[in-house]
């Protein structure tokens, strides 16, 4: 499908790409190809894909033998991947659905699979933040982010991109940015560059009430990163028992946020129940 192909299909559903609604569209065939080839899709796997959009790289999904559950916001979209471009194809769900809303555990449920997407910009963060704190995890998952998003994701302990998301994301994927996306390839295109990432699932990770305790400490923390992560917490648990607890993770009592490991907030989880 080409600009002027996907122009004359969005008019006739009575569609304009919508900003709100991370509505840029991939059109280049080869990088469409090259996603999935990265990707190395198996026949027979279940694969989850989010906003879907005109089906381009559902469909090359698909061609590659997997089971597919895709969930599409926008109801002039989900009937057109419906009732059109996938009626009757097998291997193909349909979610019409706010994948910000859903509960991907029940949708999912025990089967091991991956998530293959070009990620709404606008909700990745709370996308990927719903995924990773799912009871069965994607094994993998391979997206399409701003290049900011992925920066930060991968940022190094001390540095500017090193946050929240990095400490928590990290702790449960090994995450790493496979190649810059231009701008050019998507329709319209966005203001940012992009980047396709795969973050592999560790194969130790902390359990779910561990991480809840992880992230909320993480979260107090860098709620103000350049002041003392003692006296963020100190509120919440007292300066001498965190203190303490610095002490016995060798960490320095005056510590901001992005000088903490992600080792070292797991080790805060453990000792501040």
């Amino acid at each position: 499908m080409n600009k002027s192909e996907l122009l004359e299909l969005l008019n006739r559903l009575g569609l304009r790409p919508s900003r709100r609604l991370g509505q840029n569209f991939l059109l280049d065939p080869n990088m469409l190809d090259s996603l999935v080839r990265i990707a190395n899709v198996e026949r027979g796997e279940s694969i989850l894909e989010i906003g879907p959009g005109t089906g381009l790289l559902t469909e090359r999904l698909l061609a590659a033998g997997c089971r597919l559950t895709a969930v599409e916001l926008d109801h002039r979209l989900a009937a057109y991947l419906r009732d059109e471009r996938f009626a009757g194809v097998d291997g193909f769900r349909l979610i019409e659905a706010d994948a910000c809303r859903v509960d991907f555990d029940e949708l999912l449920g025990d089967e091991p699979f991956r998530c293959i997407a070009n990620l709404p910009y606008s909700c990745s963060s709370q996308l990927l933040a719903s995924l990773s704190s799912m009871r069965n995890r994607p094994r993998e998952i391979y997206v399409l982010l701003q290049k900011e998003m992925a920066d930060r994701l991968t940022a190094e302990v001390g540095t500017k991109d090193y946050g929240v998301l990095t400490v928590r994301l990290g702790l449960m994927y090994a995450i790493t940015i496979l190649k810059r996306i231009p701008r050019d390839v998507f329709f319209p295109p966005p203001e940012v560059v992009s980047a396709y990432v795969r973050m592999s699932l560790r194969s130790a990770v902390p359990d779910l009430e561990l991480m809840g305790r992880v992230s909320r400490i993480a979260g107090m923390a860098f709620s103000q990163r350049r002041k003392k992560t003692s006296r963020m917490l100190e509120g919440q648990y007292g300066l001498d028992r965190v203190l303490s607890v610095f002490s016995s993770l060798g960490l320095s009592e005056d510590v901001r946020a992005d000088g903490i490991t992600p080792a070292q907030y797991v080790g805060l989880g453990r000792a501040l129940v």
